[in-house]
């Protein structure tokens, strides 16, 4: 095995000769783990070997050595990639490099020895410090022991005894040797692969970096395509604030391997996951354009259930640049299914054997086989009882309730006209929705702690109106407001599921027959 002296590694990194692959995860180590590791070297504790790829040229995309900028490298060969051991690496040159001021960096302490305490094989004599905390009489940098000018100066006001010590310290870490393991291959996908099994066996990466790992080519890096694919649905107009990369990972893994584990997708190799890429994302590209043009979703926070995405990116699914054509058969499948899961919460709970079986049934939609999609439990009985709970913007009840009033054509209660959606929905906030009965109107009328009070805050009594509508309409009893509305408002009855009996001032007249128009909407859509 080799090995490098803590000197020669901090030079091989000045020289640019010692870089990180884009695939390796960030510098993680808190600053008193690294003054531990200082402590390790200094009592010559057995630690880790390094493992460099040596590389024949420079890849195309790299990593930061910690909060390093690496130089180019002043040769052409060798050059060392770390593959393993990379936090040990950086936190040696942090501690002992001179080239970079680390003053302002986030999180960063230098390392002190503290040579007022004794020698103890268990307790540390290193210590990260902020300049606050230094002690010069006891606290000597680290920084200094590889700069001559820098050394003198930090150790001429010691005595000959603290001196010594001193000295004997730097001698430890001149002549410490880090061991190194070589690893020789111009087979870049055998680079991942070696990368992805060392990083099980030890702290274990988050799932996306062990695929970006073990998808990772030059032309190929998976965290800059899940970037690129968020950069072209904002340009189609789909606000994208809500997407998470586990969700990405889902629908990787369902088109690819029909497994919505983000895992499953190391089951094929790196070198298929980057060739059917294209699939993933037409898949997505698909599933989202679909319920954009049937539902008028225009972001991801108008899911009751961002997992829905997964097996409909699986039915959209296909290679290069084609796309799946819905018929009217499917289309009404795809959107039965879409409604029952929101209405029984069916991603709420048993969530991986539920998209188990309805990837399974999306495929067979997709290849025209009899599918099963859409088809289990969703009793009216059980789903109505939803339109009892609170009003709560972000919760899954009140997502479906929006999509539901969104899809019959709602006005204007000022105007008359049809509202924007597209609008509406991209911008979804709480400013876009209010009650019918107003609030303070029924606690006018029913007392502050009423049940018809809480009542009024139910989904019942909500739908489309803005916050300047609301302000027009003012507090007052609906039969009042009507004055403000136009002459024909049946047609703002009917976008809105609204009875007449709104105009009555009734709150449980109202309450009652909007809870049966509104359950009978929703019997329509899951039948």
């Amino acid at each position: 095995m080799d090995s490098l002296t803590i000197r020669e590694m901090v030079e091989q990194v000045d020289a640019g000769q010692i870089r990180i692959p884009a695939f390796q995860r960030g510098f993680v180590w808190e600053p008193e783990r690294v003054a531990h590791f200082m402590d390790s070297i200094y009592k010559n504790y057995p630690f880790g070997a390094v493992l460099f790829w040596r590389a024949s040229e420079q890849l195309k995309v790299e990593r930061k050595l910690g909060p390093f900028d690496l130089p180019k490298p002043k040769a052409d060969y060798p050059i060392d990639y770390v593959l393993d051991g990379q936090q040990r690496v950086t936190s040696c040159y942090a501690v002992f490099q001179t080239a970079h001021e680390l003053k302002d960096a986030e999180g960063w302490k230098d390392v002190f020895f503290d040579f007022s305490l004794a020698h103890d094989a268990q307790e540390t004599q290193f210590f990260a410090l902020s300049p606050a905390e230094v002690d010069p009489s006891k606290h000597f940098p680290l920084r200094v022991l590889f700069d001559t000018t820098g050394y003198r100066k930090a150790t001429k006001e010691l005595d000959d005894a603290e001196a010594e010590r001193i000295d004997q310290m730097q001698s430890r870490f001149k002549e410490a040797r880090l061991p190194i393991q070589i690893f020789k291959t111009e087979d870049k996908g055998t680079v991942a692969v070696i990368f992805e099994r060392i990083n099980r066996q030890g702290v274990p990466l988050d799932t996306l970096q062990l695929l970006s790992a073990w998808t990772w080519s030059e032309d190929f890096q998976l965290q800059v395509q899940f970037g690129e694919l968020v950069d072209e649905l904002q340009s189609k107009g789909f606000a994208t604030g809500g997407f998470d990369e586990n969700l990405l990972l889902r629908c990787a893994s369902a088109v690819l391997v029909t497994d919505p584990r983000p895992e499953a997708i190391v089951k094929i190799p790196g070198e298929q996951v980057r060739r059917q890429f294209d699939e993933v994302v037409n898949g997505l590209l698909g599933a989202l354009d679909f319920l954009q043009m049937n539902l008028g979703i225009r972001r991801i926070d108008n899911l009751p259930f961002q997992t829905i995405l997964v097996p409909l990116s699986v039915f959209f699914a296909v290679p290069d640049n084609k796309h799946i054509v819905v018929n009217e058969q499917q289309r009404a499948k795809l959107l039965r299914w879409f409604w029952r899961v929101c209405f029984t919460r069916r991603y709420s709970s048993g969530v991986i054997r539920h998209l188990d079986d309805d990837i399974k049934a999306m495929l067979q939609l997709k290849g025209g086989q009899q599918s099963n999609l859409g088809t289990f439990d969703a009793d009216i009985e059980g789903i109505a009882p939803m339109l009892a709970d609170k009003f709560g913007i972000a919760s899954v009840n009140t997502k479906t309730f929006i999509l539901l009033l969104a899809q019959q054509s709602p006005r204007s209660f000022i105007s008359g006209l049809p509202l924007d959606l597209n609008e509406k929905l991209k911008e979804y906030n709480r400013a876009e929705f209010h009650h019918m009965m107003p609030r303070a109107f029924v606690r006018a009328k029913y007392g502050e702690g009423a049940r018809q009070a809480r009542d009024a805050e139910s989904l019942v009594n909500f739908c489309f109106l803005s916050r300047s509508e609301n302000s027009a309409l003012g507090g007052d009893a609906p039969s009042k407001y009507r004055e403000k509305m136009p002459q024909e408002v049946a047609p703002i009855l009917q976008g809105a599921v609204c009875p007449e009996s709104l105009f009555t001032d009734d709150l449980g007249q109202f309450w009652a027959e909007r809870f049966e128009m509104l359950s009978s909407v929703i019997g329509k859509l899951i039948k």
